[in-house]
C-alpha cells in the first residue's frame, strides 16, 4: 500500500506518514505491516535487516482505534518489539445545517398590496455556474417576512467548502410566474457560522444592481437577517464503531426435517470430513467479519425446529450448546464445534418458525434502547433451508425489531423456493405487520446461498453484510444517539468546530 519515511537511529520511532486505505465493513481486509532497518546511506530494502512483521485485519484496527501487537520474526517468534497502529476516519462531511432567515423593509413591488417575498440560495460552483440549494416558501403581503427554518446538508450547501461563495436572491412572487426581482447579496457558510459562534446577528443589504446604478441616493432594497445557523452532526458507521459500539452477533440454525438425516451424505447437515456443508460455509463467512467488532468474541448460537433432549419436545429457540443459561460459544470456531456436537443429540423435526428467535434477540436489543450512547448493535444471522411457516408472526416480529438496534440476515440454504423470503427483505416494497403497521426501517437482508455456491465465502459475506453499516447509522442518527466517545458538549444538536 505504502511505505513510511526512514527514521534514523531510533529504537522507538513514531512515523508521521499516513496510509490511506479504503474501508469496507462487509469485507475481511487483511493487512501486513513489516519493519526494516535500513543500512546507513541506503534506502533500499535489499540490504535492510528485517525487524519483524504484524498481520491483522482493518476491522480489528478500526474497532480498537489503537491496535498494539507484537512484531513476529521468521518462524513466527515474538521478541520484545511491538507495533502500534492508530486509525481515524477521513470522509466527506455528511452533517446538516439548519438555517432560518427573515427580512426587513423590502421594496414593495405590488400596486394594491405589499410584496409576496421568497428567498433563493445558490451555491457558486468552481466553473462559475450556480446550483439552486434551497427556495423558501412565499410569505404573502409582507415586507418584513420571517421564513420557516430549513435543513440542508453541508455537501449540498457548499460542497463541504465553508469558503465557497453563496448567492442569495429575494423575489416578489407573482401568480403568472413572472416574479419581480427585489435584490441579492453574497455570503459564505463560514461567515454565517462565525456570526452564530460569536452570538451576533448577521444581516446583509439586499441590493438591486439596476437601482444601484441609476439612483444616486439608493442604499438598498431591504435587509435580510440570519436568525439562526445550527449544525446538526450526522455520525458515520465508523464514528460508532471507533466510539466503542460493539456488534453483538447471534446465529440461529434451522434443524427441521426437510434438511435430511445428518447421517446421510445428501443431507444439508451432513458433516463431511474434508468439506464444510452450506450451513458451516455461511456461518464462517459472515461470522469471520462480525467477530472483529465484538470484544469478548462470545457468540450466542440457537437452533430451531428440532426435538431436543431430555424430553424431546420441539423447540424453536434452544441453545445449540444445550446451556440455556449461557448459550454463548467461544469464537466462531466454538459455534462450529457446538453445531457439530449438537447434531447427533437432536431429532430434526419442524415446522420452520423463526419468529421466536427474532423475538429472543429483540428482547436483548430492547434493553439497549434505554441507553443514551451507542453501546451494542445486534446482528442475527438465520440459516434456513425452507419456506417459513409462521410468516404472520415473523412479519410482526420484524416490524417490532425495526425500532431496535438490530439487523436480521437470512441465508437460504439448499435449493428450496425462497420466493416468500423476498417479502421479508424490504427491497421490493415496505414490509408491514399483519395489522398493517410498516417497518420503521429496512432491517432484513435475504440471500439464497445457491447464488454463491461457486463463489468465494467473501462474496457471500459481502452481499449479506453490505447494508449493515447504513442500517446502524440510520438507527442511531434517527434516535439522536451519539457515539460513546463523543462528549456531551459535542452533542449532535449543536455546532462543534
Amino acid at each position: 500500500v505504502d511505505r513510511t519515511e526512514v527514521i534514523r537511529s531510533s529504537s522507538g520511532p513514531v512515523f508521521s506518514k499516513i496510509f490511506l486505505v479504503d474501508y469496507y465493513f462487509e469485507e475481511v481486509q487483511r493487512l501486513r505491516f513489516e519493519l526494516h532497518d535500513i543500512s546507513s546511506g541506503n534506502n533500499g530494502l535489499r540490504d535492510a535487516d528485517f525487524l519483524g512483521a504484524m498481520e491483522c485485519t482493518l476491522g480489528q484496527i478500526v474497532s480498537q482505534r489503537k491496535l498494539t501487537k507484537a512484531l513476529l520474526k521468521q518462524g513466527n517468534t515474538a521478541g520484545k518489539s511491538s507495533i502500534m497502529v492508530t486509525a481515524e476516519e477521513l470522509s466527506g462531511n455528511d452533517d446538516y445545517v439548519e438555517l432560518c432567515f427573515s427580512a426587513r423593509k423590502l421594496d414593495d413591488k405590488d400596486f394594491f398590496s405589499k410584496s409576496d417575498p421568497f428567498l433563493e440560495i445558490f451555491r457558486v460552483n468552481d466553473d462559475g455556474s450556480e446550483s439552486l440549494v434551497h427556495r423558501t416558501e412565499t410569505v404573502m403581503n409582507n415586507l418584513s417576512p420571517v421564513w420557516k427554518s430549513f435543513k440542508v446538508s453541508l455537501n449540498t450547501l457548499c460542497s463541504g467548502d465553508h469558503d465557497r461563495e453563496l448567492k442569495c436572491t429575494v423575489w416578489d412572487w407573482d401568480s403568472n410566474g413572472k416574479h419581480d426581482f427585489i435584490g441579492e447579496f453574497q455570503t459564505t457558510f463560514k461567515e454565517m457560522m462565525r456570526a452564530e459562534q460569536e452570538g451576533k446577528q448577521i444581516q446583509w443589504e439586499c441590493i438591486n444592481p439596476k437601482y444601484q446604478m441609476k439612483k444616486k441616493n439608493y442604499r438598498n432594497s431591504g435587509t435580510v437577517i440570519l436568525n439562526h445557523c445550527k449544525i446538526i452532526k450526522m455520525y458515520s458507521f465508523l464514528d460508532y464503531i471507533m466510539g466503542g459500539c460493539q456488534i453483538q452477533f447471534t446465529v440461529a440454525i434451522d434443524f427441521t426435517a426437510s434438511n435430511g438425516d445428518p447421517r446421510n451424505s445428501c443431507s444439508l447437515h451432513y458433516i463431511h470430513p474434508y468439506q464444510p456443508n452450506e450451513y458451516l460455509k455461511a456461518l464462517v463467512a459472515v461470522g469471520e467479519i462480525c467477530q472483529d467488532y465484538d470484544s469478548d468474541k462470545m457468540f450466542p448460537a440457537f437452533g430451531f425446529g428440532a426435538l431436543i433432549p431430555p424430553d424431546f419436545k420441539v423447540s424453536h429457540d434452544f441453545a445449540v450448546n444445550f446451556d440455556e443459561e449461557n448459550p454463548e460459544c467461544a469464537g466462531i470456531q466454538g459455534v462450529v464445534e457446538a453445531y457439530q456436537n449438537c447434531l447427533p443429540k437432536i431429532q430434526l423435526y419442524g415446522p420452520t418458525n423463526i419468529a421466536p428467535i427474532i423475538q429472543k434477540v429483540a428482547s436483548s436489543a430492547s434493553e439497549e434502547m434505554h441507553t443514551k450512547e451507542a453501546m451494542e448493535y445486534f446482528i442475527l444471522l438465520i440459516l434456513t433451508d425452507g419456506v417459513i411457516t409462521d410468516m404472520a408472526d415473523t412479519r410482526e416480529a420484524i416490524v417490532h425489531a425495526s425500532h431496535l438496534p438490530m439487523s436480521v440476515i437470512i441465508v437460504g440454504v439448499g435449493n428450496a423456493d425462497f420466493t416468500d423470503m423476498q417479502i421479508l427483505d424490504g427491497d421490493d416494497g415496505i414490509l408491514r405487520s399483519p395489522k398493517g403497521e410498516p417497518v420503521l426501517r429496512d432491517i432484513v437482508q435475504f440471500v439464497p446461498f445457491k447464488d454463491f455456491k461457486h463463489a468465494s465465502p467473501a462474496a457471500l459475506a459481502k452481499s449479506v453484510l453490505a447494508e449493515v453499516p447504513n442500517q446502524v447509522v440510520d438507527y442511531y442518527n434517527a434516535k439522536g444517539i451519539k457515539p460513546k466517545c463523543i462528549s456531551d458538549y459535542e452533542s449532535p444538536r449543536t455546532f462543534s468546530p
